[in-house]
């Protein structure tokens, strides 16, 4: 049986996940709306892939015979002041996604719960890529200022993983 804070954490993050999905697709219509249709279809990919690590977090309560306990999901703010506004925002979101994982871990260590720690392994990785690729978008988009769409066709060839 995994520990009650342990437990709550877990659930938490499956509506975190779920967040960052709805938080993505929000900055996919911004982009969309400004015609960087590339950007939207960079976000769009990221928001299936917050589902599917909702999904996981979803699947590891069941497993453990856990109920899941889902929460309303915040709307976005969905005002954005420049083009740039949303990249810097997923990297300030994934950041903080690192460290609600790293406080579930942290709480599964003090109670020597490694079967979630385990699990969690896979997600510490993950968010080692997650902060990358929105570091490296930010980068891609600071040395494109002159040439936006070149980058837009380059982000339209994202495919889900």
């Amino acid at each position: 049986m995994l520990n009650e804070k342990v437990i709550k954490l877990l659930n938490e993050q499956v509506n975190k996940e779920l967040y960052s999905a709805y938080l993505y697709l929000d900055m996919a219509n911004f982009y969309t709306n400004k015609g960087l249709n590339g950007f939207a279809q960079w976000f769009k990919v990221q928001a299936k892939e917050e589902v599917s690590h909702a999904m996981k977090f979803q699947d590891y309560l069941q497993d453990n015979g856990l109920p899941v306990e889902l929460d309303a999901i915040a709307k976005p703010h969905g005002v954005f002041e420049d083009l740039k506004a949303p990249l810097e925002m997923a990297l300030e979101h994934e950041k903080f996604v690192t460290k609600s994982i790293h406080t579930i871990y942290e709480e599964a260590a003090k109670v020597k719960d490694y079967r979630t720690m385990e699990f969690l392994n896979w997600f510490v990785k993950e968010q080692l890529e997650e902060e990358k690729n929105a570091e490296d978008l930010i980068t891609r988009y600071e040395l494109s200022k002159n040439s936006l769409l070149v980058l837009d066709h380059y982000l339209g060839k994202r495919e889900d993983e």
